[in-house]
């Protein structure tokens, strides 16, 4: 989960890659923000595809990505609640977290994207959806966090 108590822009390093630029495309258009517990710093890798290997044990990535649905776009968001072993109150400890950390992690990815966000203005106003996934229903759960616009920086 991000460590940061405010978004600091000076804490983001973005890096796009497999062919994605700051312009483009949209989709497929992928997100991976992981962070350094040392340094406070943020690690968004932005391509075709979810940057697995930069994934650590503790599974505290913030994984997203923009989808059509019918005519329209969506922002989908992926917060893995459970890590192994799995165990309920870590996991609620976890679901805190991510719910406590996730606006700054939107704002942190919108600021990185932010060249795609100025040609793209519209990109603001889409839907964010947020997958909670855990093996533990009363966490498991799908949530719309409204839109980019209030993540700006």
């Amino acid at each position: 989960m991000i460590a940061l108590g405010n978004f600091k822009p000076e804490k983001i390093k973005t890096e796009y890659v497999d062919g994605v630029s700051p312009i483009g495309p949209v989709i497929p258009r992928r997100y991976t923000l992981t962070h350094s517990d040392l340094t406070g710093d943020l690690f968004l890798t932005i391509g075709m595809q979810f940057a697995w290997e930069k994934l650590n044990l503790m599974r505290d990535e913030v994984l997203g990505e923009w989808l059509t649905n019918g005519e329209s776009l969506i922002y989908c968001v992926y917060l893995q609640v459970d890590k192994a072993p799995f165990n309920q109150s870590e996991s609620a400890k976890r679901n805190e977290v991510y719910r406590r950390k996730l606006p700054l992690a939107l704002e942190a990815i919108r600021y990185g994207d932010r060249k795609l966000f100025s040609i793209y203005p519209n990109l603001d106003y889409v839907p964010i959806i947020v997958n909670f996934i855990s093996v533990f229903p009363q966490f498991a759960k799908q949530e719309n966090w409204d839109d980019f616009q209030r993540f700006r920086s």
